[in-house]
């Protein structure tokens, strides 16, 4: 979608407001800062990873940058077009909890095999205390990656099966939360982004 063009054509506007809650004028802007970024009208997966690496300069956010890319990238195809960064965004910003619950889950799920693993969680939750750094103080039961996904999975995992099936996510997130925090890590929908894509 949109290589090419300075404006979506308006079958693309109609089939992005009725996936989204984006209204015309938000997504004619938001698609001018992306082709002002991505002039290809494809963002790719080093550019991705840049991008984060602005954001967070003093930490290393490539890993996180990375699992992020790759529920962005909805048809796996090694790019973001416009249409799956704005669906995502759109999911991220202002979705419905179930929405940003299920945007959530398939973070976790690195493989997509509809359950998230210990080893899956951790790498995430590591990739975050990477990207974060020093930035945050964190409680002495949650200082290290391990401490945070042995809580996480004490409390999550009923059925004790090491495993997380997407019901377990759903009722732990309502008890912890911040599991579904990770999108304060992904772009946000500000006014200054919708002027560059790289205000994440």
């Amino acid at each position: 979608m949109g290589k090419n063009q300075s404006k979506l054509s308006p079958e693309q506007l109609a089939d992005l407001q009725k996936n989204t809650y984006f209204d015309k004028k938000e997504l004619q802007q938001w698609y001018k800062g992306f082709l002002k970024d991505c002039p290809s009208g494809q963002l790719n997966r080093t550019e991705f990873c840049h991008i984060y690496k602005q954001f967070f300069p003093f930490g290393d956010p490539e890993q996180f940058a990375e699992y992020v890319f790759n529920v962005f990238d909805g048809d796996r195809n090694g790019t973001i077009d416009f249409k799956e960064f704005i669906c995502a965004l759109s999911v991220t910003s202002r979705g419905r909890l179930d929405e940003k619950l299920k945007w959530a889950f398939q973070l976790y799920d690195i493989d997509g095999d509809k359950f998230i693993t210990y080893d899956e969680m951790l790498r995430i939750v590591q990739a975050i205390y990477k990207m974060t750094g020093s930035m945050v103080r964190l409680p002495s039961d949650e200082d290290t990656p391990e401490k945070r996904v042995d809580k996480i999975f004490k409390n999550m995992d009923r059925d004790k099966d090491a495993r997380l099936t997407f019901e377990e996510f759903v009722e732990g997130s309502k008890q912890d939360p911040t599991i579904v925090q990770v999108k304060k890590f992904v772009p946000r929908d500000t006014e200054a982004s919708k002027q560059d894509v790289r205000c994440f």
